[in-house]
């Protein structure tokens, strides 16, 4: 998901707590030049939308700093929420244009119903909901879908065996289950009690 965004430079001595009150929310650029950093500040009406919609280290955004002047392509890589009120208090942003691939976390949407489940009495137990995978910052995927409808009891799904997008690596071991399909209690109980019966 892509967004346009405007900010301005935060004026040299400016009090991050009057900025908000005046409805701008202190931020940061990084990775723009080197270890440099810009100074920033963006609409609170901004940040509002931005979060609705926008993640942590998942959102490209297209940011212009109309009095730098600077523009380019950045991820969100940090929001810092005020710990009473529970609103963006500051925001961090991270240049990813010629840092070649850059590293993000992808929400997992899992499609189907497994047979497991449909038809043979098993509950869905999911390990990750998000992956974490590299790629270029143009390739980042909204989400990456998760087919489970052959999924049976006892069944698990690695990592290694997502379908990714082209371009877009899983990072993280490669053995690490995403989603199993498990006997459910009650099943596996009557199973025992019939068992238990018929010796």
């Amino acid at each position: 998901m892509d967004f346009t965004i405007e900010c301005q430079k935060r004026p040299e001595g400016s009090k991050p707590n009057a900025l908000r009150r005046s409805g701008r929310i202190p931020a940061n650029l990084y990775g723009h030049k080197g270890t440099e950093s810009i100074a920033l500040t963006l609409d609170a009406k901004v940040v509002e939308r931005l979060m609705k919609s926008g993640s942590v280290n998942n959102t490209l955004i297209d940011l212009t700093v109309t009095d730098a002047p600077w523009r380019g392509k950045t991820l969100l890589r940090e929001v810092q929420i005020h710990p009473a009120k529970r609103t963006p208090y500051h925001l961090s942003f991270f240049a990813v244009a010629g840092h070649g691939n850059t590293d993000v976390e992808v929400s997992l949407r899992f499609v189907g119903e497994p047979i497991g489940v449909k038809q043979e009495g098993g509950v869905l137990d999911t390990q990750l909901s998000q992956l974490q995978v590299s790629c270029a910052p143009e390739n980042i995927p909204d989400t990456i879908e998760v087919n489970v409808s052959d999924m049976h009891v006892g069944d698990s799904l690695h990592i290694e065996e997502l379908t990714l997008p082209e371009g877009v690596k899983a990072l993280g071991e490669p053995r690490q289950v995403v989603i199993s399909v498990l006997q459910s209690r009650t099943s596996s109980q009557s199973e025992a009690e019939s068992a238990s019966e018929g010796t």
